[in-house]
Order: structure tokens, then sequence, then C-alpha cells
């Protein structure tokens, strides 16, 4: 990181002539700092910091400074994700190029990001998309702070209810709604707290009966199939009776390696099965309110921490982090000790 430096004047004697001098740090904050003095004026010393620091960009490479669009790109180009991610990337960005691509992101200011940030539409993602990519222009010496961040308040949208199901007798008449394409389906998402994205994707060599486990190896969402990385993002789910009875349930799939396929084989459209199934199914039933399919994974969770499951636990199987868990369900966590504390 290569910082916009500092220009002040030099602690002096009252009778010594009035000197000016600079400072910058190559290396971020905690790095060794460079300082040079004995200007005659503010004016010169500042002069003398450009010079230097233009000679230290030139060295490194580094563009003086870019329009938003220009450094929008450059990020996406290095940036190593998935083609989902950087397809979603540019579409949040998009907003904020509306408005500032034309800009030198040395111009930008807060005031005017947070007045942007106000208009409608995915007001906290585009936001949050426009720090990360402003973020690594700090970090590339392009700017001395993020203008999106200092002084542009930020706060999380609102989280949509959660409405877990009542009880497995509500479930299992859920399921036999659907029929036994799919009921079996919505039976093991419920045992498992696995999301759509990943029992979407599962595949029948991952289910270990003997073990009593779903080893949980990748995501099918938006028709890209995603693998994680790393051996470290793998988990391991524990199956249930609940789970294990589903998976009994389920028909034959006529040759396919995917544990719950679509109709023809292939991976669930989601987006097919939620109003022609999905919906109809809980509307044949009484269901009301209606749930969400990711209301599955909400059911798991409430059913969990109210038998007793630690919070840990239940944040190593459904793969989020204790903070999530803690956020979403720990009114849960503390009810079940509570309960169980009075009994």
């Amino acid at each position: 990181m290569l910082q916009g430096g500092q220009v002040f004047e030099l602690t002096q004697s009252r009778d010594a002539e009035r000197l000016w001098a600079y400072r910058f740090r190559v290396g971020g904050r905690g790095s060794k700092r460079i300082q040079r003095g004995g200007f005659a004026s503010e004016r010169d010393a500042r002069e003398a910091l450009e010079r230097e620091l233009e000679r230290v960009r030139r060295e490194r490479r580094i563009p003086r400074s870019l329009t938003l669009a220009q450094l929008v790109e450059v990020y996406l180009a290095q940036h190593d994700v998935q083609p989902v991610t950087i397809a979603k990337l540019r579409w949040l960005l998009g907003k904020a190029i509306a408005v500032f691509g034309d800009r030198r992101i040395r111009e930008l200011t807060p005031q005017e990001i947070a007045e942007w940030r106000m208009s409608p539409g995915y007001r906290f993602e585009a936001t949050q998309a426009l720090r990360q990519v402003l973020h690594r222009a700090v970090a590339w010496g392009m700017i001395d702070v993020n203008p999106a961040k200092v002084g542009v308040d930020n706060p999380t949208r609102r989280r949509k209810e959660q409405r877990p199901f009542e009880s497995w007798a509500e479930l299992e008449a859920l399921a036999e709604a659907i029929g036994p394409r799919y009921g079996a389906m919505i039976l093991f998402a419920a045992a498992t707290g696995i999301r759509p994205a990943e029992w979407i994707a599962l595949e029948k060599r991952d289910i270990d009966r003997e073990g009593r486990v779903a080893y949980i190896r990748r995501s099918f969402t938006k028709g890209v199939l995603k693998v994680p990385k790393t051996e470290a993002s793998l988990r391991a789910v524990p199956l249930q009776a609940r789970a294990l009875d589903a998976l009994d349930q389920q028909p034959p799939s006529n040759g396919s390696p995917l544990l719950f396929p679509g109709e023809r084989g292939g991976y669930l459209d989601i987006h097919h099965f939620r109003p022609f199934q999905w919906r109809p199914a809980q509307l044949a039933v009484g269901i009301d309110p209606l749930r969400r399919i990711y209301d599955l994974r909400h059911t798991f969770a409430t059913f969990a921490l109210r038998a007793g499951i630690s919070t840990f636990d239940l944040s190593r199987y459904m793969g989020a982090s204790l903070t999530m868990i803690d956020r979403h369900y720990g009114h849960l966590a503390r009810d079940g000790r509570d309960t169980r504390s009075s009994c």
C-alpha cells in the first residue's frame, strides 16, 4: 500500500528559520516511514512529495489514477472467484458505474456516495460491492481512504422473517401432497438443514449410510455447479433416522448419479419446482402463511436447538459461522436451555 503522504512544519526554536518536511509509507500501516525535510516552504515540500510518490508509483507500476469504470475492470480481471460471483459483482457495480463511472476515483467523496446509496434498489449489496473495489484501490496506493466507507453508513437490510414449519406431521402432509417424486427430498432437507443449492447437487456417492453421514462437496445454483476450492470447505452432515427414512422413500432415479434428480435426470430446476409443486402443495394442505423452500433449513435449526443441540455443533452441521447461527437462532438456543432447566 502506498499512502498519499503528509506535509508538515518542522519544530524549530523561535529564532530559527521555518522549515518544512514530508513523510509517507510505502508498505502501509506498520511499515517503515520515509521522511525528508529541510524545505523552505510548504509548497516546496508538497511538490517534492508528489515527485517522490510519482517515482515510487512508476517503479511499482501503480497507475496514477483510474476512473471507477477502469478500476472495476482491473479489479474483476484479477479477482479469483467463481464466474457466477464475478457476474453478480459486475451487475452490482454497474449501479455505481452508471453514476460515477467516468469519475476519477481520487475525486469521489463520501458525501456523494452516501447520497447515491439512498437510491432505490439493492442498496446494501451495491454499496458493499463498491466498498470492496475501492478497498483494493487503497491497498494498491491509488487513494488514501475508502470514500465508500468513511462517512457512509450501510446498515444491513432487514432480514426476511423466518417461518419454520410447526411439526413433522405438517412436513409429512406436505411431502404427501407434493408426491413421491419430490416428497422424500423435502423431508430429507428438513432433517439435515442442507441448503437447497447443496441438496440439489447431492450425488448418491455422497451418502454414507453405514456411517450415517452426507458429504457436502458441491452446490448448484443459477445453472452453475460450484465446487469448493479447498478440502476445508467440505463438510459432513450427520443423518438422523428421519433423513435415512426419507432416503428409503426416494423412488429410483433411472440411472442418474444425482440423489434428487429433476424429471429428466438432470439437476432440479428449483425455479420451476417452486410455483408448480411447492406452493400448490402448501395450499392443498392448508399451510398459512406459505413457507419458502429455504424455511426447510430454518426448520432443521429450530428443531435441533429445541432438542438441545449446541450452537457450535449446529454451525458445523449447517456450514455457517457461529456469529450467523447466534444472530438467527440464538434466541431459540436460550429458550431451549430455559425449558430444560425448568424441567
